[in-house]
């Protein structure tokens, strides 16, 4: 089983060797040499638009994670300055009216009561 490819490649071999040579111009190499400089000649490709995914995703991963960090970057930037405004809003507050005293803090509830609006009785008494 081996020999019969061999045998058909010698096969083959005979009968090519039996062709005549074809015959070639006289100026087959300058032709030959005419068309390899006109190849080269020629841009290396043209462009074509074909996805190469290869190439196109560790690029998309670069440009997806540079602008993850620019953007957690600039959230912390923008969370750290509403943190400074309300530290100087704060601030501000505290230095423009005096703490309360410890004993209003401890009558707070008392003193709530007493600034909650109430009927004026003797007023009503008149109006019956």
């Amino acid at each position: 089983m081996n020999n019969e490819p061999q045998d058909i490649q010698r096969q083959m071999r005979e009968l090519l060797s039996r062709l005549p040579d074809a015959p070639i111009a006289s100026n087959f190499t300058a032709r030959v040499l005419q068309a390899v400089e006109m190849e080269e000649s020629r841009p290396a490709h043209k462009w074509s638009f074909s996805w190469n995914w290869h190439a196109l995703l560790p690029r998309v991963a670069v440009i997806t994670a540079a602008v993850l960090f620019a953007g957690l970057t600039f959230h912390h930037h923008e969370v750290y300055n509403q943190r400074a405004e309300l530290a100087k809003n704060v601030a501000f507050v505290a230095d423009a009216q005096p703490l309360p005293s410890v004993d209003a803090l401890k009558n707070f509830d008392a003193i709530q009561r007493m600034s909650q609006p109430r009927a004026d009785e003797e007023l009503l008494a008149l109006l019956q």
